[in-house]
Formats: structure tokens, C-alpha cells, sequence
């Protein structure tokens, strides 16, 4: 498959239109006049895609609304459409000629093969099997990067002017981060005058939401695993992050679960303003993972699993630990980033951290809620954050010795043994390092200590307002 790169000849389907003029590429609003908030419509048909070439990624559907969002806005007359690829996507260090990570994605967008077809059964007007995107290319003109795409001829005119549609709000679908969140609130928002969606059987849903196309493993998936690890969390964040609230209604054929359908409760929360255009996709915390070696793709699934908060405050440790050779230069990048990240840690619920600290953040609510407000209970809560932040860097860098070789544990244990000697640490603890190894519940906190502060220095165990805000959304308000 032709390479992306700028000033490449396009990659394209036989149905491809032909690149317009520079000139004729965008449609410019006049001086000082700004673009009306509009939500994308987005066809009911492209509600449901299910993919069945390739895994279509939550950044992948996101910069795919973006891009149908600028198509739309420039109309049905082109074959073509031009925007500067800022603002489809950010963070992403072009001045290096480094379009890796958004080729990636627009060549997936091209080769995938999906099938469009309506949450409802019959309410479309056809079904149509293609790619995401007929063509896609990258140029550069006078130092700016642009993006060019077109559609199947046979889904232009559906795509760009639709006749029955989702009004999506992309700044609400911005703050989703996983593929099965972002397709739930998609066909969730195309019924919720109605109340809930259709029935379908469940493993109707599996590709729908999760992006993988089906295979001889999906088709071994059990319900309750796609229910734990697949249903559940979208419904949470969705439900967390959206102005819908989403319930799970279970139909049984006999004793089993045969299909699922879902509830959905509109709910007040105060509109956001929609930018024009929309917020483009920012890509920067994977470029920054593979720059510190980790494969995209996987960067990809961490940052879709976790969330970036959590995403962005590993990678701030891992870039130490990759600076730092100490006790050993880092072999699996991948498998370090992956170990500080425990646990999920869910988007924040009200407002974000200001620079003062955690005490902005969602878990605080000392204005609402009276007795709480004091400046004792407070001290409490963040006493109690800041306990539980230690406590999983510590698992985090107990795992990360363990991880080592039986060599490499032994080397640095007499490292350590050298340095308690150096400090005159009570005998009966060198003893029992030297007899009973480094997991010795009374060695354990010297090991901790030696192996954090070489590898990650002197503030390891110091959290910054924005960890402990982290897992303040994690453990909420009590006491």
C-alpha cells in the first residue's frame, strides 16, 4: 500500500474524485464572522458500523467525525475535501516530517472494510458495504500540512446530507475515550426522544461497540465476559460524561441472555461550547510513548483503557525511568508503562484541578455539602489520598523489582546490602537480607526506598496535585 507522505500520490478506491484546486480548497468564512455551533449529523446507517477487515480505534471514530464534520460543513457540491491537518489532529511533531502516527490512521480509514447499517433493523434505506473513506492524502503547501479525503460515490450524498440522523455533540464525544463509549452515546443520542434502543441480539452489539471485527475468537465470547469488560464500562461512561443516563435491559431465551437492548433517560447538564471547528483529536501522548518506545497501537489501548490523566502522569515517571540507568537500562518500556497503571481511573465528575491543587477537584464538593467544607474533614480526605497514592507506588515499584531477572535482583540486593552497611542499618536487617532476600517484610521498605530513589529520584514518593486529584476521583468523599 502507497505510502502517505507529503506530496505522495493519493491512496485511493476506484471511486475516488479528483483533488480540487488549492485555491477552491477551503470555504473561508468572510473577515470576523465566526461558524454557527452545529452538531454533526451523522447518518443512522454509520451508527452501526461493524468493521471486517481491521479494529476501528476510539481515536480513529473520533477523527472520522471530525473529518465528516468539516465535510458537511463544505458541502455536497465537492467530490474533494481540504482542511489543514491541524485541525483534524494535534500533537504531532510535523516539522520531522513524522506523519506516522496519522497515516496510520487515515490508511485504515481507507482499507477498512465496514458495513453500514441502521441500530434499527429496516429503518435505513439500504445497506452498503465499504470503506470508512474512498481516498486520503497528505501535502504540504507553504509549510502547513494538509489533509484531503473523499467518500464511496455511494454513500456521499447519505453522508453529507442524511435524512435520518444523530445530532451529535462532538465536544461531549471529545471527552470519551473508549470506542464502545463513543458508539453507545451515538445510537443512544439517535433514540433518546424514544426512550431506548432496538433489540438486538448481543453478539450483534459485540463488533458494533467494541470495533473488532468478528473472528473465531469473538465467536467463542462468552456474554458475561462482553458484559464485564465490554457493556459495563461504556454504560459508566457514558452515563459519567454525557447528558444521557444508559441502562442495560436483558432479554432471556430460556435460561440465557439472547439479546440486549438499551435505556436511555436525557439529563440536565450544562451545554458546552461547541468550538468551530471542532476540537481536533490530539495525538500527543501517543507520539510521546513511542518516542520513549512504546508501540503505537499499544499506546493506543493503554491510553483508551486508562484514560489520559492517567496515561500522562505514567509517562512523566517513565521518561525518568528511561533517563535514568540505574540499577539497569529499561528493556521493556511497554511493560514499565503498563505496571503504573494499576487501576482504572475514572475521567473527573465536575470541574477539573486549577493550578492551587486537588482541592479543585471533583472529589472535594466542600461547597455542596455543608459539615464537609471544613478545612478539618478536608485535611482528612486528602491525608487519606495521599496514603493510597503511596501505597500503589509501592506496589508499582515492587512489581517493577520482581520483574527483573534472578540476576539482576541479585546484583541489586548487593547494592543495597553495601548501602545499608554505608548508613550502619541495624545488623539483624542485613542479616536478614543476606539470609532471607529482599522480600523480607523488614527489608522490603529499604529495597523500596534504594530502588525508588535511584530510579525515579528523591520525590518518589511525593504525589503532584494532579495524582492525588486522580485518585480522588477514584476513592470519592469518604471519610
Amino acid at each position: 500500500m502507497p505510502s502517505l507522505e507529503p506530496d505522495a500520490p493519493a491512496l485511493s478506491a476506484p471511486d475516488a474524485g479528483s483533488a480540487p484546486a488549492p485555491n477552491r480548497a477551503l470555504r473561508a468564512p468572510a473577515a470576523g464572522a465566526v461558524r454557527s455551533p452545529a452538531p454533526l449529523k451523522k447518518p443512522v446507517n454509520t451508527l452501526a458500523i461493524v468493521p471486517k477487515s481491521a479494529r476501528i480505534t476510539s481515536l480513529g471514530r473520533k477523527a472520522y467525525n471530525v473529518l465528516l464534520y468539516e465535510a458537511q460543513d463544505q458541502g455536497l457540491d465537492k467530490d474533494v475535501f481540504r482542511v489543514p491537518l491541524d485541525r483534524v489532529v494535534r500533537g504531532v511533531d510535523f516539522d520531522s516530517n513524522d506523519h506516522a502516527l496519522i497515516k496510520k490512521h487515515l490508511r485504515a480509514m481507507v482499507s477498512t472494510t465496514v458495513e453500514w447499517q441502521s441500530p434499527t433493523t429496516g429503518e435505513g434505506a439500504a445497506w452498503n458495504v465499504s470503506g470508512l473513506l474512498a481516498h486520503a492524502r497528505l501535502t504540504k503547501e507553504r509549510g502547513q500540512v494538509w489533509v484531503e479525503w473523499s467518500y464511496a460515490v455511494n454513500l456521499k450524498q447519505e453522508l453529507l446530507e442524511p435524512t435520518v440522523f444523530a445530532r451529535l455533540k462532538l465536544e461531549i464525544i471529545s471527552q470519551l475515550r473508549s470506542h464502545a463509549g463513543i458508539a453507545l452515546y451515538e445510537i443512544c443520542t439517535r433514540y433518546k426522544d424514544i426512550g431506548r434502543t432496538s433489540r438486538q441480539p448481543w453478539r450483534w452489539w459485540h463488533p458494533v461497540l467494541s470495533g473488532q471485527p468478528p473472528s473465531e475468537r469473538t465467536a467463542k465470547l462468552e456474554y458475561r465476559i462482553f458484559k464485564r469488560d465490554t457493556l459495563k464500562p461504556a454504560m459508566a461512561e457514558v452515563s459519567a460524561v454525557t447528558d444521557l443516563e444508559v441502562e442495560l435491559q436483558e432479554h432471556k431465551e430460556g435460561r440465557f441472555i439472547s439479546e440486549i437492548q438499551f435505556l436511555i433517560r436525557p439529563k440536565s447538564q450544562t451545554p458546552l461550547a461547541l468550538k468551530a471547528p471542532p476540537e481536533p483529536i490530539d495525538l500527543s501522548l501517543v507520539a510521546r510513548a513511542r518516542d520513549l518506545g512504546v508501540d503505537e497501537d499499544k499506546a493506543e489501548d493503554l491510553l483508551q483503557e486508562y484514560g489520559g490523566q492517567a496515561m500522562a502522569a505514567a509517562l512523566e515517571i517513565l521518561a525518568q525511568r528511561a533517563a535514568s540507568s540505574f540499577p539497569q537500562p529499561l528493556k521493556d518500556p511497554y511493560r514499565y508503562l503498563r505496571a503504573l497503571m494499576p487501576g482504572q481511573v475514572p475521567p473527573p465528575r465536575e470541574a477539573d484541578s486549577g493550578e492551587g491543587g486537588v482541592l479543585a477537584g471533583p472529589a472535594a464538593g466542600t461547597d455542596a455539602r455543608g459539615a464537609d467544607s471544613s478545612r478539618e474533614a478536608q485535611a482528612k480526605r486528602q491525608t487519606r489520598w495521599t496514603e493510597e497514592w503511596i501505597r500503589r507506588r509501592r506496589e508499582q515499584v515492587v512489581e517493577q523489582i520482581a520483574a527483573m531477572s534472578p540476576e539482576g535482583q541479585a546484583a541489586l540486593s548487593a547494592d543495597l546490602l553495601a548501602d545499608m552497611e554505608r548508613r550502619q542499618v541495624h545488623p539483624s536487617i542485613r542479616k536478614r537480607l543476606q539470609t532471607s532476600g529482599w522480600q523480607h517484610p523488614m527489608v522490603l521498605p529499604e529495597m523500596v526506598r534504594y530502588y525508588a530513589v535511584g530510579s525515579l529520584g528523591e520525590q518518589w514518593d511525593k504525589p503532584t496535585p494532579q495524582q492525588l486529584l486522580q485518585i480522588a476521583a477514584e476513592l470519592g468523599d469518604a471519610g
